[in-house]
């Protein structure tokens, strides 16, 4: 298919709302069944040939161990175990309110006890309304919602390619459900000594300098899908820094630099996936020069380490 195709934020808006509320309530059984991680590495969901997943979890709480996939080429949440007990039900459908009272009871048809400590969404404009008492949200285009899932796979592919680059500690290629976006983060060993009202999500996410790297499909804001990078702390001065292709510009979120190339100014360029790369790797280079790192030293030309082994072995 198409690489990089239209995905006007204005055509599928009440899909993506609906998808947002979707995974949230997904992702919040991902962080009361699953074993914390640093910078919080355990909540994300990971892409698979057919949607997006929490990953095998359980076991440590009680429960047996079970996956909860979206798939988004029958459009179906598919609950499973690892004795191979399987539920599931259509995604189209449903408000956020259904949604929420279907994924739990498929749990517990396969014996799953999970409970959400805060049933609400997180940093949205709803973040009061309680997910059972939510019938506002019910858009689900299936078109969208593939076309949603197979851009986040192309990025997704662009992000692990510029992850290569990088030797030192990386997090994965990962997908945010409370900002739904796409990211992978690049950290220094330096730790950061955050304000004491720093809020604990925050203060884990954030406890390392960084350099994060990722695509989202736009909000209220920005009113596009876009690649973005920020720094933090950010440097002095690194808005002044150049970024490739011509078209990337900084802007500010929260009174940070925010590198950004519109998703749409990417798919103009002769080849896109090129300018991402490029458009990464000169926000990199920004935020990495002008934040003191030894970008020589943390470089890993075509994914290797080691300098003997120029192709590879196998």
């Amino acid at each position: 298919m198409e690489l990089f195709p239209p995905m006007p934020l204005a055509e599928w808006q009440d899909t993506k709302e609906t998808l947002h509320r979707f995974s949230q309530v997904v992702g919040k059984i991902r962080l009361a069944a699953s074993v914390r991680r640093n910078h919080w590495w355990n909540v994300p969901f990971h892409l698979t040939g057919r949607g997006i997943t929490t990953r095998p979890m359980g076991l440590v709480d009680g429960n047996p161990v079970f996956t909860i996939d979206f798939d988004f080429v029958d459009h179906r949440l598919v609950v499973a175990t690892v004795d191979g007990r399987e539920g599931s039900f259509p995604l189209l459908g449903q408000s956020v309110a259904s949604f929420y009272r279907q994924t739990l009871e498929t749990l517990d048809s396969l014996g799953v006890r999970v409970s959400i400590r805060v049933p609400r969404p997180y940093r949205l404009a709803d973040t009061d309304r309680p997910f059972a008492e939510d019938v506002e949200h019910a858009g689900y285009d299936p078109a969208w919602a593939t076309r949603h899932w197979q851009v986040l796979s192309q990025v997704g592919l662009v992000l692990e390619e510029f992850a290569a680059r990088f030797s030192g500690k990386v997090s994965p290629v990962h997908l945010f459900w409370h900002s739904f976006d796409l990211a992978h983060t690049r950290f220094s060993d330096h730790a950061l000594d955050q304000p004491p009202q720093t809020d604990p999500v925050t203060r884990e996410a954030y406890s390392r300098e960084l350099i994060s790297f990722g695509f989202w499909f736009g909000d209220a804001e920005l009113g596009e899908p876009a690649f973005y990078s920020y720094t933090t702390p950010a440097p002095e001065r690194l808005a002044e820094c150049p970024l490739t292709p011509a078209s990337a510009r900084w802007t500010e979120l929260n009174g940070s630099p925010l590198a950004v190339l519109g998703y749409d100014a990417a798919r103009s360029e002769t080849d896109p996936r090129a300018a991402a790369l490029a458009f990464y790797e000169s926000a990199y280079r920004a935020g990495a020069l002008r934040s003191g790192w030894d970008v020589g030293a943390l470089a890993c030309p075509g994914g290797i380490t080691d300098p003997r082994l120029p192709v590879p072995p196998l």
